[in-house]
């Protein structure tokens, strides 16, 4: 309940606040500029936002600080840090953009291009801009004063952090993407510069403008974001986050990907070129502008950022944690990698079906379609290839590490996610290909189409069967020798269950271990009795809690002394309210622990609880938008 409250007036808040800076902004505007036409009702307009805007915000804002101010939950609340974050973006963003409109302009300006050509702000005066800047900045300025005095009376600052850490990757990758585009509108006006109808460098100069205004503005914003999170590395916290992680995994894979498609690109048109097409030279280096302006940024970032990447996997100290971040990004690679390859195979056979089969002449058409599956092929198996071996030669390990490798979770789901395409991919070809044949059957007179038909669905229908039997079959090896393994574990993992006599609970954990862990040699042992020695080697012990809260000055003094796992089973114990294991899971639990997982305990982040809450409100909210469209729309009908 309290926290659909604070979302409320929070939300409120943030919405009341843009429209009394906009409205103040278009009021400032319309005094300022002069004009005739127009200006009332845009004055009216103005008017309107901040009188129904300031009373709106006022009450609302003011009043989540006096309660904040007396309610320790309220001050450090997820939704409170969130707010404060949010209008620091919703006030310096505006700042940002404006300020590059202003840059952009006065370059255009300089090289004698009409302003109209700029990325931002191309109707704006410098007036317009200057009154957004300072109006954005003076809000800022007075919330970023007001999240410093929360700061420094935060009783437990957990949530601030973590909003914090987005906020400020939200700035790096805002920042970042501007500094990749301006780069690649730079570059691409070089590949412009050539062509011999215009007059040289007249064509793109806008494009450059735009490009060097966006480095311009973008590159001192990324590095003072960028030093900021590295400089928050000296705190354990910020090591160890994995929106961290996430981040620089977005970074190096997104890079990647980029790179190899610009790359794909590119040499589909070298390929073409080289099989014949009429291309002139500068035809020729501008259609290559595009992939190489694109790729050489992303590289760049793709380098940098998975150097990162590597440095923030090689700070987890667990070696099976880190191993499962490294197989994420090979994995990854080679799911885009067998993807390409796949359609690259595919393509190849069906353009070799078509010229076998039809009397097309070589043309513009075959040779794109050539040029294309070979240039798929070329960068898709190489790709594959180098992210997959890796993963294959690390299961051959018969240590810790190739077990870990084949129970791996990441690559059950590549296995799994090959068999699924091989799967529903043979299916379909197997019903083009029965399609093809009964109607062929039916209609007892052949169409042109139908040996290609034929032969193309056939092609496909192999290819995706070797994508399903390779796969299948690497998934029963790991299958068979993770079994074996897993039994070995098993024999060499005894659980005792210590129990008092006359205690029904009992029989609920010896059933539930004879179902989840019927593999584990049991030993159960009343307290009432001597522990026998074979206990004492035990890797694990299962105890009610009624036990575990009480226990036996004898059973006391073996549990002080026994240095395995100590599982306590929750039942219902008499003045006591337990949140702990129930049977099933204890055996579970003991079942994980005689395999070598690690037990961590779940503790949801309060943070992106809460993101998650406000996430699914304002999806309901775009979805009620929508149908409430619709019916009007019918009704209007």
């Amino acid at each position: 309940m309290r926290t659909i409250r604070r979302l409320y007036f929070y939300l409120v808040a943030s919405i009341s606040l843009e429209v009394v800076l906009w409205g103040v902004i278009g009021l400032l505007r319309s005094i300022l500029s002069f004009a005739l036409v127009g200006v009332a009702d845009t004055l009216a307009q103005a008017l309107a936002l901040v009188l129904v805007g300031v009373p709106i915000f006022l009450f609302h804002w003011l009043w989540t600080k006096r309660v904040a101010t007396h309610d320790e939950e309220e001050q450090t609340a997820s939704l409170r840090a969130i707010f404060f974050y949010a209008v620091l973006l919703g006030t310096l963003v505006p700042v940002v953009q404006n300020l590059l409109a202003l840059v952009d302009r006065a370059i255009l300006n300089l090289a004698g291009i009409s302003t109209a050509q700029a990325i931002l702000g191309a109707s704006q005066t410098w007036l317009d801009n200057l009154i957004a800047i300072v109006i954005n900045l003076v809000a800022a300025s007075y919330f970023w004063h007001s999240l410093n005095q929360a700061w420094k009376s935060l009783p437990g600052r957990d949530n601030f952090t973590d909003v914090r850490r987005l906020y400020r990757f939200l700035w790096v990758l805002y920042s970042l993407l501007m500094v990749v585009f301006g780069a690649q509108q730079t570059i691409r006006f070089v590949f412009h510069l050539p062509v011999p109808e215009n007059v040289l460098g007249a064509v793109g100069r806008e494009v450059f403008a735009n490009g060097l205004a966006l480095l311009l503005v973008g590159t001192p914003l990324w590095l003072y974001t960028w030093r900021t999170c590295q400089e928050a590395l000296i705190d354990l916290q910020e090591r160890e986050s994995n929106l961290r992680l996430g981040v620089l995994y977005l970074l190096s894979l997104g890079g990647v990907i980029t790179v190899l498609s610009a790359g794909g690109s590119l040499l589909g048109l070298i390929l073409r070129w080289s099989f014949g097409e009429p291309l002139r030279d500068y035809e020729f280096l501008n259609q290559a502008g595009g992939p190489i302006s694109l790729g050489l940024p992303l590289a760049v970032v793709w380098l940098y950022f998975s150097t990162w990447l590597k440095d923030q996997i090689q700070l987890d100290k667990n070696e099976p944690r880190r191993a499962g971040k490294r197989r994420f990004y090979h994995y990854f690679l080679s799911i885009l990698g067998l993807g390409a390859a796949f359609i690259g195979v595919a393509l190849l056979l069906s353009l070799v079906i078509d010229l076998a089969t039809s009397s097309a002449l070589w043309g513009q058409a075959l040779r794109s379609r050539l040029a294309g599956s070979l240039a798929t092929l070329i960068v898709g198996l190489p790709l594959w290839l180098l992210a997959w071996r890796p993963m294959q030669v690390e299961i051959l390990d018969e240590g810790e590490r190739g077990d870990h490798a084949r129970r791996s979770i990441l690559r059950k789901a590549y296995l799994y996610l090959a068999l699924f395409a091989g799967v529903i991919g043979g299916m379909i070809s197997a019903v083009w290909l029965a399609h093809t044949l009964l109607n062929a059957l039916l209609d007892r007179a052949l169409s042109t189409d139908f040996t290609p038909s034929l032969l193309n669905a056939t092609q496909l229908l192999i290819l995706f069967a070797l994508l399903l039997g390779y796969h299948l079959r690497c998934l029963q090896r790991d299958n068979l020798k993770a079994a074996q393994t897993i039994a070995s574990r098993h024999r060499e993992f005894p659980v005792v269950v210590l129990f008092e006599e006359d205690d029904e609970d009992t029989k609920a954990m010896i059933t539930a271990m004879q179902t989840h862990a019927s593999d584990l040699p049991l030993i159960v042992q009343p307290v009432q009795k001597n522990i026998e020695k074979e206990a004492g080697s035990a890797k694990a012990v299962l105890l009610p809690a009624a036990l575990a809260l009480d226990p036996p000055t004898a059973l006391r003094k073996w549990l002080k002394a026994y240095d395995g796992w100590k599982i306590v089973v929750a039942h219902g114990t008499p003045g006591w309210v337990l949140n702990g294991l129930t049977p099933a899971q204890a055996a579970s639990c003991v079942r994980r622990l005689s395999e070598g997982e690690e037990l961590q305990p779940s503790q949801p982040s309060a943070t992106w609880e809460t993101i998650k809450t406000v996430a699914v409100i304002w999806l309901g909210i775009q979805i009620f938008l929508v149908l409430l469209s619709i019916g009007i729309s019918l009704l209007a009908g």
